[in-house]
């Protein structure tokens, strides 16, 4: 279990040290960045060299927005091999709904426990 976790941490690490060092380097926005992860998670799914990162590095791998979008071009994959072209709309739904709901919830847990309001 220790070198399990010991993958997930370089592999998850590594990905979120790019994203600080495209932060930090480069006229990029946090949110181009972001698009850029999930992106190249798909890119490198289609390709078939994500999936090998994900077996071998777990969660460190998935976690990352990278891993959304290995998540994303998995389930578009899938459904389009069960249900046809049908399933190029539906299958990132299918795929992501998980990950999706989560953020949601936790969001409205933050935001039901949190004290929000203006700044002022």
């Amino acid at each position: 279990m220790g070198i399990a976790l010991l993958k997930a941490f370089l592999v998850g690490g590594g990905i979120c040290l790019v994203g600080q060092v495209l932060i930090d380097r480069t006229k990029l926005t946090p949110a181009r960045i972001l698009v850029l992860f999930v992106v190249l998670g798909v890119a490198l799914t289609a390709v078939g060299l994500y999936e090998p990162l994900v077996e071998w590095a777990g969660a460190g791998a998935t976690v990352p927005l990278t891993g959304f979008g290995y998540s994303l071009a998995k389930g578009v994959r899938e459904a389009v091999d069960s249900l046809g072209l049908l399933g190029a709309i539906t299958g990132g739904i299918k795929g992501t709904a998980t990950g999706i709901t989560a953020a949601v919830l936790f969001a409205l847990i933050a935001a039901l426990i949190a004290k929000s309001g203006d700044k002022s």
